[in-house]
């Protein structure tokens, strides 16, 4: 299995980058295509004593930037790291993608050089985020401010497929996030979705989810439209790291609270585990003829690694292949592009 790493997105690139593709590949048996400026990473990979032997590189002049206008990844930066990369994976040349770069550049560059399966209205960006009973799926993260009922229904849909595939779980509960559990809450759009949503028998849509018990495990996959979508993962970052940084310093007060975290340091590394977005490793992009996984962008080698692995999961459970045969629709489908 061949996966594609743009060595050049994100904060820590390329360094941390290639250290998680070289972990990869020893631990998961993959082979590694890296696109970027050959000459810099094989600098940085014998300046920094990682193993890239066997690895292929793809050269690229560019560096697609944050603070670029994402459609630059359609032609004026086509030679970055990021455009060679879904350029190779649009070919046939391997079989997934991974980068921690620009979000908005690399949805705009799936949607129109890797394109969307066949009667997919728009990709969505699915993060498998903790909860107290397990992993969920928050889809759409962003990719999609603004949203049709209709995408709601396929996110959900895909959503299922993928935690069915990857995680195992048995017809996955599907909840809308939303202010209220009743029927009747939320706008127009919210109330819309949530018909559509009950009507569609391909999924186990459960009504309503109020985001303060998404926490709590109340459901397998939360749909919303991009806007919310993006602001309940933020704020669930956020308080993650608030909460586990807060727990550091009152251990570390006194000699006596540092005592009584010896008490109870398994269990503080269970929960520091479990509010570990590294140990998901990024977000995969639904809705694409090939897999395309987001890294965080300020991934270490250890989330990088693990959003190989996660590419890896995509590939060997044929989620693509199962969203096509699941989601096909008639060819005049509204494109809604």
């Amino acid at each position: 299995m061949k996966i594609i790493v743009d060595a050049f997105g994100g904060d820590h690139a390329p360094l941390e980058i290639l250290k998680g593709a070289a972990d990869a590949k020893k631990e998961y048996g993959v082979d590694i295509i890296f696109t970027g400026d050959s000459e810099k990473i094989r600098a940085c990979a014998s300046e920094n004593n990682i193993d890239i032997t066997g690895c292929e590189i793809l050269d690229a002049s560019q560096v697609m930037q944050m603070e670029d206008e994402p459609n630059l990844i359609l032609k004026v930066k086509r030679d970055s790291s990021m455009g060679v990369g879904l350029d190779a994976l649009a070919a046939g040349k391997g079989d997934a993608f991974v980068s921690a770069g620009s979000t908005a550049a690399l949805v705009v560059g799936g949607t129109f050089i890797v394109k969307r399966i066949k009667g997919i209205k728009r990709c969505a960006i699915a993060s498998v985020m903790p909860s107290d009973k397990g992993p969920f799926m928050l889809i759409d993260c962003g990719a999609n401010v603004e949203c049709k009922p209709a995408f709601l229904a396929q996110f959900a849909q895909m959503g299922s497929i993928y935690m069915g595939k990857v995680l195992g779980i048995g017809r996955p509960r599907v909840g809308l996030a939303n202010i209220g559990v009743e029927e009747t809450k939320g706008t127009p759009f919210v109330r819309e979705s949530y018909a559509l949503l009950q009507e569609e028998r391909s999924i186990n849509f459960i009504g309503n989810a109020e985001v303060r018990d998404i926490a709590n495990g109340v459901a397998d996959v939360i749909v919303a439209d991009g806007f919310t979508g993006n602001v309940i993962l933020k704020m669930y970052e956020g308080v993650a790291g608030m909460l586990v940084g807060n727990i550091k310093k009152m251990f570390k007060k006194n000699i006596f609270s540092m005592l009584g975290y010896l008490l109870v340091k398994g269990g503080m590394n269970e929960f520091k585990g479990k509010m570990d977005y590294k140990q998901y490793g990024g977000a995969p992009l639904l809705g694409l003829t090939a897999p395309v996984i987001k890294a965080h962008g300020s991934s270490d080698a250890r989330a990088f690694k693990n959003a190989i692995r996660q590419a890896k999961d995509c590939c060997e459970n044929q989620v693509v292949a199962t969203i096509a045969a699941g989601l096909h629709t008639d060819d005049a489908a509204e494109d809604c592009m």
